[in-house]
């Protein structure tokens, strides 16, 4: 039987879903890694994927990596990563981890929208604009059912629009961006020094804190204006919405809602519904799995 391969390279984990070419999940892994050891998280993709080929008793049919960074437009590494997990850019994973046909390289955010579009919360659906609610602001889009990657891969970082001209600029360069009036990486700054997470700003929101209340107001209402506006570029049927801030449920997409819904250019007929993802934190390595085993088809062909 033939098994689909997809690995999720994280800031300090990995992960891997196996599949079958129908989509079915097999098994699943989650294996954390010392992010400051030198090259431990390639050390820990090969002994993964050796392990996870063990227990199936034959190598996996195809293999697909997510990552952050830009991947090359060969889709055999990534070219572009600064600040984290030094080695990575333009390691060439097919080499690595020693295969006779390619393994497929792709974006993080892209690869977790590929996996919603056909296994999560936006299956059969050709128009998707997917965010990612973290430690940053991760973004992927869908148009007439291909992911957009653009001339070097930027396409659908959403993280990286400009909210305030006149604001700071992010690790993009990107003065006021949506990654920083939302992320968790500003929200010390953004409670005066209250709050260190979004996890107790939000425990704080839900005991009656004003000070929370209103930095959390404020955040959701950035978060509507950013996707009003990306919504106005690629008219999406739908908006997924995942990561770790995500979880807090309601406490976001209830909120989100009421401003959209003030905000939304609203065309007759038709109204651009939020949900939250469905895959969860495997969402990275279904899509990984699926994307490299309709490339290997498309190769084939």
């Amino acid at each position: 039987m033939e098994h689909l391969l997809g690995i999720d390279l994280g800031g300090s984990s990995v992960k891997a879903a196996v599949l079958s070419p129908e989509g079915r999940r097999i098994l699943t892994r989650r294996e954390a890694f010392e992010a400051d050891a030198s090259l431990e998280w390639g050390r820990c993709v090969r002994s993964l994927v050796a392990e996870i080929e063990s227990s199936l008793g034959h190598p996996a049919c195809s293999i697909g990596l997510a990552a952050p960074g830009l991947a090359s437009s060969s889709g055999r590494f990534i070219r572009h990563m600064p600040g984290r997990l030094r080695g990575l850019e333009n390691l060439d994973w097919t080499d690595y981890l020693k295969r006779n046909h390619p393994v497929w390289v792709m974006n993080d955010a892209q690869a977790s929208l590929a996996g919603e579009a056909r296994l999560g919360a936006a299956k059969n659906v050709q128009n998707i604009l997917f965010l990612t609610l973290g430690t940053g602001v991760g973004g992927a889009a869908m148009v007439d059912g291909r992911i957009l990657r653009g001339a070097v891969g930027r396409a659908g970082h959403a993280g990286h629009i400009c909210l305030n001209p006149n604001g700071a600029p992010d690790i993009c360069r990107t003065p006021g961006s949506l990654e920083l009036a939302v992320g968790n990486c500003t929200i010390h700054q953004r409670t005066g020094g209250k709050f260190k997470t979004t996890s107790a700003l939000l425990d704080a929101v839900r005991n009656g804190d004003p000070t929370a209340v209103s930095v959390w107001s404020e955040s959701i209402r950035n978060l509507a204006c950013g996707l009003v506006s990306l919504v106005n570029v690629l008219d999406p049927e739908t908006i997924i919405i995942g990561g770790g801030i995500a979880r807090a449920g309601d406490d976001l997409f209830k909120p989100l809602q009421k401003f959209m819904d003030k905000l939304e250019w609203i065309v007759p007929g038709h109204r651009v519904p939020i949900q939250p993802a469905r895959l969860g934190e495997m969402a990275g390595a279904c899509g990984a799995a699926i994307a490299a085993f309709q490339q290997r088809k498309t190769n084939s062909a």
